[in-house]
């Protein structure tokens, strides 16, 4: 009996056949043959394939059906490529999975690394059939591209066998990973980043060098990855979980999570593969072009990156229709593609292909753009948020508050800007509320007055520049004159300390300032790694008007990783371990121990925030990015079971924080030969991260920012009739005058009104 029923897939895409199959699967079994693989036993005596397993699993059909428009030659290399993969993955269940060697899996995977770094050609001859078909394809592949192409592949290829150590770790563990974990180890584990790689050969083109890690490039890779392990873990969970005792599965992962039955969570799993595939074609078909004309890319990367996005979807639509065929998946009832008549009055032969397939994807995109804004929502009560460590605070805070008033008027915080004359976007009252440097006294509680003193005042520029975007360009939803704003910050901040323009407004004035203070201590390496995370925060404003000027509730996954980017997290950590940041030894911050316990630390603080801000983001703001909401949206759930279910995520993100410290931190030790200088600097690190969460949360628990009495008082005026609570909640907002011919008097928002 199979474990679930598999739901409606949303299917945008109709598969198309290469003609070639034919030829590449009597090549591919020719070549499994040849090196080794039909012939490789497992520790307990038996094979891990046979040619009948090979035939019956089919990865030429797969390979013929995701790579389309190639001509044979190239399917042969791409099949031989996801043979050798796939082959990699049972023998590596069969020799050390079962067995649980992670000894024996390191020096397996070593090999593996040595045998790319040489270029195919390692000093001693392949030991199994791992190593023979890696070295024959590698050799067969990378004279055909270029080297900046041949570094990622490279990447993405140790990465997928790497990180077979973390599902390893967790299998002797019995440990299952919190939804956000799994989805980012997945990337890594899963190997669709690797398959991305692999369409820019197929297809004959490579993404240029100087657009990958532009957004709108970097997301369709990202969004590319998680459909196809989302769909993969659907299908494959009674083979993984039930017969293999797999833990890294979707599905299984989401129903611990969610405490529900296995077709609840695969439903959930569908969901979210739904919502990845929307965003996929977002990104396509308006962020691309939207970069294309940003860039002025020239019309032969132009072709590059079209060529590049349609090998993205036919990958997706290939990929399907192979899990609905292949013996290696649960697939019976699984939608599979009609080949029959085309033209006018056929469609009801090719039904997976019309309404059905394509409904689950238009009710996603209804759900995003239908959400109300300026809900009366009313006060959300807090939920127990789990927090393990004990805030600390510096001595030197009077000092800091005293100080850092005046730092924000000298730099006009206080002052009218344009669009917003009446009032600006703070007042001196305001500022003294939300008590910045409070803030700064607990995340850097070991700061020097001086060092203290920058802090708060990145700050309440963070802040301040927060609120300034959607105040003087969101309600105009002039997204282009945004942009335009930010495209001018960097030059505030030369990496040689050089001249930079004359100031026009205080974000310009505030950054000038916070450069020249904090980059002259740094190396230029570290001033390029800083001035990166400011502008990934500044720009990451820009993706939030975006989908404000969308009416657009923001997939899950992608909400997640661009909070961290909006709330400044990199900014503000990179600020505590400048101290540090020449003993750490280079490379260690790209682990995925390291990686993890930073973003498990960034998800707990801006979660925080979601949950202090609802009422004022969604009543009072109309927004539409905050956590609360995006639960709500995607699993159409009410807001108060929503929020506990991001207090449940910021749980799990602390658990895991806290054994990363506690076991995967001194096994890095161990793993790297660090001195005893490195590992005193990365455990410094991670009490700093400590404050950082338990410090934020604290200054949300005390700042008025958030409180109710303030939100009305500021955004409906004291005393105003507005402010009053009525039976249906409260009142719609009127500003200014009413009745006919006042409309053009409430356009925009009133000069008071900001936003996060």
């Amino acid at each position: 009996m199979e474990a679930f029923r598999l739901p409606d897939f949303y299917l945008p895409y109709p598969p198309r056949l290469n003609p070639q199959v034919e030829r590449s699967r009597q090549h591919s079994l020719d070549w499994a043959r040849t090196m080794g693989m039909l012939d490789s036993r497992t520790p307990r005596g038996g094979l891990v394939w046979d040619e009948d397993a090979l035939a019956s699993m089919d990865y030429a059909l797969m390979c013929g059906y995701t790579h389309p428009d190639c001509d044979g030659p190239m399917l042969d290399l791409i099949t031989d490529w996801y043979v050798w993969v796939f082959f990699f993955d049972d023998d590596f269940l069969e020799r050390f999975k079962n067995s649980r060697d992670l000894q024996g899996a390191r020096a397996y995977l070593n090999r593996l690394d040595d045998i790319m770094a040489a270029d195919g050609h390692p000093e001693s001859p392949p030991a199994n059939a791992a190593e023979t078909g890696l070295c024959d394809l590698w050799r067969r592949t990378v004279p055909q591209m270029s080297a900046e192409w041949r570094e990622r592949f490279t990447v993405s290829t140790h990465n997928l066998m790497i990180e077979s150590l973390w599902e390893l770790d967790n299998i002797n563990r019995e440990r299952i990973a919190n939804p956000i974990e799994y989805i980012q180890m997945r990337r890594r584990v899963g190997g669709a980043p690797w398959s991305a790689n692999l369409v820019e050969c197929a297809v004959g083109v490579e993404v240029p060098h100087h657009l990958r890690d532009i957004r709108a490039v970097s997301s369709l890779s990202d969004t590319f990855a998680d459909a196809v392990h989302l769909r993969n873990d659907l299908f494959s969970y009674q083979r993984e979980v039930e017969e293999e005792g797999e833990n890294s599965n979707a599905v299984l992962v989401f129903e611990r999570f969610f405490d529900c039955t296995t077709q609840e969570a695969a439903d959930r799993v569908n969901d979210l593969l739904t919502s990845r595939l929307v965003q996929f074609e977002d990104i396509a078909l308006h962020e691309v072009p939207g970069l294309v004309a940003d860039h002025g890319v020239p019309p032969d990367e132009q072709a590059a990156l079209a060529a590049y996005v349609k090998g993205l979807q036919d990958w997706q639509a290939g990929g399907h229709e192979w899990h609905a065929r292949s013996s290696r998946y649960m697939n019976s009832g699984a939608r599979r593609s009609v080949h029959g008549p085309t033209g006018l009055g056929t469609a009801a032969a090719r039904s997976p292909f019309g309404a059905t397939a394509l409904g689950p994807g238009l009710q996603r995109r209804r759900g995003q753009r239908s959400q109300p804004v300026l809900a009366p929502v009313g006060h959300l009560p807090l939920p127990e948020i789990y927090m393990p460590y004990s805030y600390r605070m510096s001595p030197h805070l009077d000092a800091a508050r005293s100080y850092a008033v005046d730092w924000a008027r000298r730099m006009g915080m206080f002052d009218s800007v344009p669009g917003i004359e009446a009032g600006g976007v703070w007042d001196e009252r305001r500022f003294l509320l939300f008590d910045l440097p409070h803030c700064a006294a607990m995340i850097h509680a070991d700061a020097s007055p001086e060092q203290l003193n920058l802090s708060s005042d990145w700050l309440a520029w963070g802040t301040y520049g927060d609120d300034y975007f959607p105040v003087v360009f969101g309600a105009s939803r002039d997204v282009a004159a945004a942009k335009a704003c930010n495209d001018r910050l960097p030059a505030f901040m030369p990496l040689d300390l050089g001249a930079t323009p004359e100031p026009t407004n205080p974000i310009e004035r505030g950054l000038a300032d916070l450069w020249r203070r904090t980059a002259a201590a740094m190396t230029t390496a570290a001033r390029d790694r800083f001035r990166t995370a400011v502008m990934d925060m500044t720009s990451s404003w820009l993706w939030e008007l975006d989908n404000q000027a969308q009416h657009r509730v923001p997939d899950p996954v992608d909400y997640i990783e661009m909070r961290r980017r909006t709330f400044g997290s990199d900014m503000t950590m990179s600020l505590s371990r400048l101290a540090h940041v020449d003993d750490i030894p280079p490379g260690l911050e790209q682990t995925r121990t390291i990686r993890e316990m930073e973003t498990a630390a960034q998800d707990y603080a801006c979660f925080v925030n979601d949950l202090f801000s609802y009422q004022k983001e969604i009543q009072f703001e109309g927004e539409l990015h905050n956590l609360v909401l995006v639960v709500e949206n995607f699993l159409c759930l009410d807001r108060f079971t929503a929020r506990d279910v991001v207090a449940d995520l910021m749980r799990a993100r602390m658990e895991q924080f806290q054994h990363i410290v506690a076991h995967d931190l001194p096994a890095l030790f161990v793993e790297h030969n660090l001195d005893q200088r490195a590992r005193t600097a990365l455990s410094a690190h991670a009490a700093k991260l400590k404050d950082w969460m338990s410090g934020i949360l604290e200054w949300h628990r005390k700042c008025a920012r958030y409180q109710e009495h303030e939100l009305r008082r500021h955004h409906l005026g004291a005393g105003s009739a507005l402010a009053q609570p009525t039976r249906s909640g409260l009142e719609p907002r009127r500003w200014g005058p009413t009745g006919i011919g006042t409309s053009a008097a409430r356009v925009a928002v009133p000069a008071q009104h900001v936003a996060r």
